[in-house]
Parts: structure tokens; C-alpha cells; sequence
């Protein structure tokens, strides 16, 4: 499969019962990175602090909230939330569990601890 290739989102996402953190990243973006990040009801990534790159986060199955300095935003299948370079952020999946897309300029391997 090459960078070019088309990938569902969802399919990838369903198939991943019982796995969290990244499922999928993309491969050979060039200076684009995306990664395709899930967990399991009341899990997700704890408060933390990125002052490399502005990240968006768009919602691809089942539902959470990205907190972004304090405000808590609800992310569902289509949602789009912007977290500028520097915000404090965290991501929580609600009881039926979490995708997200997360897209952002190439920088280190993204780290994910729940």
C-alpha cells in the first residue's frame, strides 16, 4: 500500500476492538503526519503540553471531548477541533469508545500514554 492509496478510516477503526493508542499512521507523508488513535470508554490521552506543532483532531467513530486549555469540546464522527502549538490538551473517549484522526506537521514519533 502506498501513501496514495485509499484507507477507510472507519473500517480500520471497527476492526480495532480491544486496541488503543495508534492504530494506523500514515506512511511516507512526507512532512505531513496522521494517525488514526483510539481507546476504550472513560480512556484516553492525559493532559499534556506540545509547543512543536498546531494538531487537528477529527472525529471518526464513536465519541469523546478533547480538552483544549480547560474548555472541554464534544468529538464525534466528522468533528473537527483545532489544538494550537502550546495548549494544554487531553482526549477521553465516552462509554462506547474513541477514534480520532490526528493530523499535524512530520515531527518526532508521537507518544500516546493513557
Amino acid at each position: 500500500m502506498s501513501a496514495r492509496d485509499p484507507v477507510s478510516l472507519h473500517e480500520i477503526a471497527a476492526s480495532a476492538t480491544g486496541r488503543e493508542g495508534v492504530i494506523w499512521a500514515l506512511q511516507g507523508g512526507g512532512d505531513l503526519n496522521a494517525n488514526l488513535v483510539r481507546f476504550e470508554g472513560g480512556r484516553g490521552v492525559g493532559e499534556h503540553v506540545n509547543d512543536e506543532v498546531d494538531v487537528l483532531v477529527v472525529g471518526i467513530s464513536g465519541s469523546g471531548t478533547v480538552s483544549v486549555d480547560g474548555e472541554t469540546y464534544p468529538v464525534s464522527n466528522g468533528t473537527v477541533v483545532l489544538v494550537p502549538r502550546g495548549a494544554a490538551r487531553s482526549t477521553r473517549a465516552a462509554s462506547e469508545g474513541f477514534a480520532y484522526l490526528s493530523v499535524h506537521r512530520r515531527r518526532g514519533p508521537l507518544q500516546i500514554g493513557v
